[in-house]
């Protein structure tokens, strides 16, 4: 197993056990909220006679709206895969080709 590779599964367990240990320690049965709940919470507290102006056009389920995120967070991934692989394959290639100045005559 080349050094590498023992990096990349010390990685993979390291980010496992960040993932595993909050929910082992704390427990499934807390209520994951989010800022967006946390802000109407507090608008509402500071200003009771507000009316919000806009209505989405669209209210997903709950279990559609977190495969959505999820979906967006995939595809944000992806990109970012993508993005970063083709700079270090850019890198690379760029690293692997002869100098051109090197071989012009002129």
């Amino acid at each position: 197993m080349s050094r590498s590779t023992l990096v990349n599964w010390l990685l993979v367990l390291a980010v496992l056990v960040i993932a595993v240990i909050p929910l082992v320690f704390i427990g499934s049965d807390t209520e994951f909220g989010g800022a967006d709940g946390l802000a109407v919470e507090q608008i509402e507290a500071d200003h009771p006679d507000y009316e919000p102006w806009f209505t989405p056009l669209f209210e997903p389920e709950a279990e559609t709206a977190s495969t959505l995120f999820a979906l967006q967070a995939a595809i944000g991934a992806g990109f970012l895969g993508y993005l970063f692989g083709t700079l270090n394959a850019r890198r690379r290639l760029a690293a692997a080709r002869p100098d051109s100045r090197l071989d012009d005559p002129a």
